[in-house]
């Protein structure tokens, strides 16, 4: 294991140079300390868990310190945000510090949200807040427990920073880590801003960095452009299979790598509800659960607009033509697997809608419900399931369906089935209230319930003694709170 001083820098991005980015330093926080940090993420840069403990880990990423390597980079990027098109965004409260390589040979970009002021602030301060960095944090490490592609976060710094947003708050910074920060607005900034050799390189350093496999097909990148199209069409279908609310799909918060970014005012379903909105600035709806499919294919599709220079619009039109059947083979295998279904037939798509509608009906919960179902034998489990729903003839006819289509699937036992279903059926998952309570603590100064809530979800399909609170339905109040983008 190494220690602080031991990484290896490679910054790649970087060296692109000052058409892509800006040099800023990142601007300290006062009085920086631990609020949590993740041995898994940690490991990924071979870092011993022990330094997290340690004064200089506190002052590396809480912005006192840095690394003579480092080359702290503010991104130059634009986006649509809510279908309108902004012509220059950018890193405004973030900065690459730079590309660290692991002893596997992988790179990962050390990305500090929350690090000041850049070109890119717009009217912001750079800042972030504690209970934001707090969110971004746990989502992070709860959506690589549940498989879900996602950047990862290594730690949350705070300190007693003032930073006002609806009221006084305390600033934070969270270190984030993916193989790029790379988004589909890089590509649209240098489309719209008519910079045909830029463009071209950053096509070329994406390609050859994250994408190598590409360069042996005839058409390096439209054989790219499928794989971001295949990709994201993945990653969408395990954000509605396990419930997941973006919040705030705008192409500037998505990932050319086709992993969950950006986290801002997400959420996972509490009670089954397809037009559930967890954005309040979100009037519209337009980035709602059951909007995520569509707007997946909208996003790529401005991608493509943005590639139009380096692939001819047919075969563009083409690749993104894949996009649905590709997320509804995912979505449909992962439902099955949560149905304990080992085989695949052509009315099990009908069975998933029908389940969800009744679930929509009643209020049910999404997560309680698959784990319960898999509990005992399916005769046994919708039996007790069906006091949950308020059609109950409707889940009766259901059930019946539900067993004819068990009993087909396979001969295995109770055991086997329990232990396939719960492997894929979380326990526990990072509600809203839950985020809120640890939050609530740690803005009076006491992380012990952050740090206990990040071990528990970092396990989610395990069974956990004595953490049998973080698996119970939230209390009303839990249902019903606001997340807004301010943070």
């Amino acid at each position: 294991m190494k220690a602080l001083d031991e990484l290896t820098f490679d910054n790649r991005f970087a060296r692109l140079g000052d058409a892509f980015s800006t040099h800023v330093l990142p601007e300290p926080l006062d009085e920086p300390r631990l609020v949590v940090a993740s041995k898994a993420a940690m490991a990924l840069l071979d870092l011993d868990p022990a330094v997290a403990q340690t004064p200089v880990f506190a002052e590396l990423f809480g912005g006192h310190k840095l690394w003579a390597e480092a080359e702290p980079r503010a991104m130059v990027y634009s986006g649509h945000q809510f279908g309108g098109y902004t012509p220059q965004l950018g890193d405004g409260r973030g900065l690459l510090l730079g590309e660290v390589y692991n002893e596997a040979g992988e790179h990962w970009d050390l990305h500090l949200k929350g690090a000041g002021m850049t070109p890119y602030s717009r009217m912001g301060d750079g800042r972030a807040v504690l209970r934001s960095s707090i969110r971004e944090f746990l989502a992070s490490e709860a959506l690589h427990a549940l498989g879900i592609p996602t950047s990862r976060a290594l730690c949350v710094i705070g300190s007693s920073t003032p930073v006002w947003r609806e009221k006084q708050e305390r600033g934070a910074m969270v270190l984030r880590l993916a193989h790029s920060h790379i988004r589909f607005g890089h590509f649209e900034y240098f489309y719209y801003t008519k910079k045909p050799e830029q463009q071209a390189e950053l096509a070329e350093h994406v390609l050859n960095l994250h994408y190598p496999e590409c360069r042996e097909q005839p058409e390096p990148y439209l054989a790219m452009f499928r794989e971001i199209v295949e990709r994201n069409a993945e990653m969408i279908a395990k954000w509605q299979a396990y419930g997941f609310c973006h919040g705030v799909m705008n192409t500037d918060n998505m990932s050319i790598l086709g992993i969950t970014f950006d986290f801002g005012p997400f959420a996972f379903l509490d009670d089954f509800d397809a037009h559930f909105i967890c954005n309040h600035s979100d009037h519209e709806g337009r980035y709602s659960f059951s909007n995520q499919v569509p707007i997946g294919q909208w996003n790529l599709s401005a991608l493509a607009q943005a590639l139009t220079p380096f692939i001819s619009v047919d075969a563009l039109k083409e690749a993104l033509g894949l996009y649905l059947p590709l997320y509804q083979a995912h979505y449909l295998d992962l439902m099955r697997r949560r149905l304990g279904l080992t085989t695949a037939e052509d009315d099990d798509q009908k069975l998933v809608e029908r389940l969800l509608k009744l679930m929509q009906n009643s209020g049910v919960d999404y997560t309680l419900f698959f784990r319960r179902l898999g509990d005992e034998p399916a005769a046994l489990a919708v039996t007790r399931l069906r006091d949950d729903f308020v059609d109950m003839a409707g889940f009766d006819t259901w059930a019946e369906q539900y067993k004819a289509r068990v009993a087909r699937d396979g001969d295995y036992t109770q055991e086997q089935r329990r232990e396939r279903m719960h492997a894929v059926n979380p326990l526990y998952i990072l509600r809203n209230y839950l985020a809120q309570n640890a939050i609530a603590a740690a803005e009076s100064g006491d992380y012990s319930e952050v740090r206990r809530l990040h071990e528990v979800l970092t396990r989610p399909f395990e069974e956990q003694a004595g953490m049998e609170q973080y698996a119970q339905r939230p209390p009303d109040w839990g249902k019903h709170l606001e997340i807004s983008c301010s943070s």
